[in-house]
């Protein structure tokens, strides 16, 4: 008799599909496209925002965004330890739903006053908006970022980190058309509950993630019987554990650096927009409409190039796209400071940035000890990002104090971003060694390395220190 013949492999056609785009293996299909379900839903939601508060901030007065920046800051310091406080005590797939649960709640609640409140009431609410989007948005990709790179390590993360970026790419294209196309005809508030329903699709991509991961079951720190227990320590980990690290001090020097540049040019942005428009239909549209060319833009790059360039390039030379553009950029402003250079370079900045600049920093945390994938990590993304929006948004107000115009603040950021174009090879060539040793030394994955509080990266079998 003709033995039966055996059933396809889960993601057979799916995985010939993929092949012609990633290297993906069969094994990884599945938790793929739950990882890219999840991050679409994210950053649609949050695209949906972005123009929304973009405009508010314009509303409430350019000259008031340093105090927004400011409210945003507090926010975040207040925020980071409930957060910390959620992942100490709860499992991982509890504690996300939570925190974007909570969202959508703050997404309700936002809606319902703009309905029911004064007019009066709208330009202190919209500044209100802007200090919560500005959180929001930190926290929900970080969170997303977070369990990521507990799923997948480090030789995944360089083949399919990039497919992963072009799923947020496609995510935050919809989400700016959905704005851009519905803002003239329905009210903001409105638009509010479209980006709510999108993030509970992420809540349903988290739980059947967490169901699907190898991942989790291979994790440093998991029990294979219980792979969803809270993670535990202290609700001051990830600050702490920075402080005692040289490679998380240099990931943080790296997200300040990014942070000051991006303010100068947000602030430059906000002063033209305020004086070129004056319907706020009209602002909102012009966010919403540069954040669909750059997403488009980015999206080209991270499906023909983001993983080529992870893998044939390596960490460390990928790490200097953004820098690289950022030193040029801002060159050329202060050579030629006009409008559309200045949008030349908000544009290759940004699109560089998701292409490229995300997907290589995030690698950065997969060779890193699980609870500071989670504590320190969020941190970082939250508190460190938004401090150095603090220092950009004073320093710009300092530097115009003093009579600096768009060319003199220009030229003081060129060589920021060559010292910064130094922290981000170094901090590359140091993953690439921790990933390379994890490997070399018995063949674990780089994610399941531990880390020594004096380096950042945790001991892994067989060893008592490393040092990539």
């Amino acid at each position: 008799m003709q033995a039966a013949p055996e059933p396809a492999p889960a993601g057979g056609a799916l995985h010939r599909l993929l092949e012609r785009l990633i290297d993906v293996r069969r094994e990884e299909v599945a938790a793929l496209l739950w990882s890219c379900l999840f991050i679409f839903s994210v950053l649609c939601s949050y695209y949906v925002l972005r123009p929304i508060r973009d405009e508010m901030g314009v509303a409430g007065g350019v000259r008031n965004l340093p105090w927004l920046f400011t409210g945003t800051l507090l926010a975040m310091l207040a925020v980071n330890p409930l957060f910390a406080a959620l992942v100490k005590t709860m499992p991982r797939v509890r504690f996300i739903a939570t925190t974007y649960r909570f969202f959508m709640l703050n997404l309700l609640l936002f809606g319902l006053y703009h309905e029911f409140s004064p007019a009066s009431h709208h330009i202190w609410l919209g500044r209100a908006f802007f200090i919560w989007a500005s959180v929001y948005n930190l926290f929900v990709v970080s969170v997303f970022w977070a369990f990521i790179v507990d799923v997948f390590d480090s030789e995944q993360g360089k083949r399919l980190f990039g497919f992963l970026a072009a799923g947020a790419t496609a995510g935050a294209v919809l989400g700016s058309s959905i704005t851009a196309a519905l803002v003239r005809v329905l009210d903001q508030h409105l638009l509010l509950f479209v980006s709510m329903a999108l993030l509970e699709f992420a809540v349903l991509a988290t739980r059947r993630l967490a169901r699907l991961s190898e991942g989790f079951r291979r994790a440093p720190g998991t029990s294979p019987q219980d792979p969803e227990r809270p993670l535990g320590g202290s609700v001051m980990a990830g600050f702490t554990h920075t402080l005692r690290s040289p490679y998380l001090m240099g990931i943080a020097g790296y997200m300040l650096i990014f942070a000051v540049t991006s303010t100068f040019l947000y602030f430059q942005q906000a002063e033209i927009v305020a004086a070129a428009f004056t319907s706020r239909a009209e602002r909102t549209a012009y966010f919403a409409n540069v954040d669909l060319i750059v997403n488009v833009l980015t999206l080209f790059l991270q499906v023909f190039a983001t993983s080529q360039a992870l893998r044939g390039l390596g960490v460390a030379v990928t790490m200097l796209a953004l820098p690289a553009i950022s030193t040029i950029g801002f060159a050329a402003l202060a050579l030629v400071p006009t409008l559309s250079v200045l949008v030349a370079v908000q544009v290759a900045r940004r699109v560089g940035n998701f292409a490229f600049a995300r997907p290589a920093r995030e690698l950065l945390f997969t060779v890193i000890r699980r609870e500071d994938k989670y504590k320190a990590k969020s941190f970082l993304d939250t508190a460190v990002y938004r401090g150095g929006d603090q220092i950009g948004s004073w320093s710009y107000a300092g530097l115009g104090a003093i009579g600096l115009a768009l060319s003199g603040i220009a030229m003081v950021a060129v060589p920021l971003s060559v010292a910064w174009m130094g922290l981000s090879f170094w901090l590359g060539r140091r993953q690439e060694g921790a990933a390379q040793a994890a490997t070399i030394a018995n063949g674990a994955p780089a994610a399941a390395m531990g880390a020594p509080a004096a380096a950042g990266l945790a001991p892994r079998p067989g060893a008592t220190r490393s040092q990539p």
